[in-house]
């Protein structure tokens, strides 16, 4: 996928790596490659615009402390993410609905004024595909298919985090 090879070009290893294996997860989940690839490709899209966004002074006031709880709430739905995966039986998945569609909430909020329809749909099917009940259910059971592609996930959110960049 000639995307997916320009995109590398312009991230770094370990979100690189994150991003494969999301992927991975979506194709091994969905069964379906083309989905698993547009929410990807929409997770990218949403990542930039949001960026380009802040880097051109775009967000008011408002929207800057919008952007920080995002941040804040993001960065603990990360935390929880690992921890369900780290602690068994941990795996609270009316908590991690909650975490994501504040999540989703917020963005919406924070790019709202900027945005076109078509990529505040982009967030919305994003959370859509990982605020699935099933879907969380069948990635953080005991007896998951996706164990080892979860701990893969895992590690590059340590990494991130370790590099602030998550």
């Amino acid at each position: 996928m000639a995307n997916k090879s320009i995109a590398k070009v312009f991230i770094d290893d370990t979100t690189g790596s994150l991003l494969d294996n999301l992927y991975r997860l979506g194709r091994g989940q969905s069964g379906n490659k083309k989905e698993a690839e547009k929410v990807v490709k929409n997770i990218i899209k949403i990542v930039i615009k949001i960026g380009i966004l802040y880097r051109n002074d775009q967000f008011n006031q408002e929207e800057l402390w919008t952007a920080e709880q995002f941040k804040h709430k993001f960065h603990s739905t990360a935390m929880a993410i690992i921890s369900f995966f780290e602690v068994e039986f941990s795996y609270d998945r009316n908590f991690l609905l909650q975490a994501l569609n504040e999540c989703r909430a917020l963005l919406k909020n924070l790019v709202s004024r900027h945005l076109t329809e078509k990529s505040i749909n982009r967030i919305e099917h994003v959370f859509n595909f990982f605020a699935n009940p099933t879907f969380l259910d069948d990635v953080f059971s005991r007896d998951s298919n996706h164990k080892e592609l979860l701990s893969k996930i895992v590690s590059d959110m340590h990494k991130l985090m370790e590099d602030g960049s998550l």
